[in-house]
């Protein structure tokens, strides 16, 4: 082989590497910034989880207050109706 064929088969090859390696670096920091996103958002999710259930339970609370109110309304009225008529 002559001088000029390993020059250009390194010339080659070194721009084989080149090519290969700068899109896996730009793809590691692309999965570097995606990994601290997604940790982010399973930080918010945990907190939006724990909000929601938070209120639920402020919601169902006043649902079974109003489930007493409605009661003592119901026996109020049939303590009405059953009043004798003058």
């Amino acid at each position: 082989m002559s001088e000029w064929t390993i020059v250009s088969v390194l010339a080659t090859l070194v721009g084989l590497v080149a090519a290969i390696i700068r899109p896996l670096i730009s793809l590691n920091g692309t999965i570097t910034r995606l990994s601290e996103i997604v940790k982010d958002l399973d930080g918010d999710i945990k907190e939006y989880s724990e909000k929601n259930s938070k209120s639920h339970l402020r919601l169902w609370q006043a649902v079974d207050e109003c489930g007493e109110c409605i009661g003592r309304h119901e026996t109020r009225l049939a303590i009405i109706e059953n009043l004798p008529t003058k």
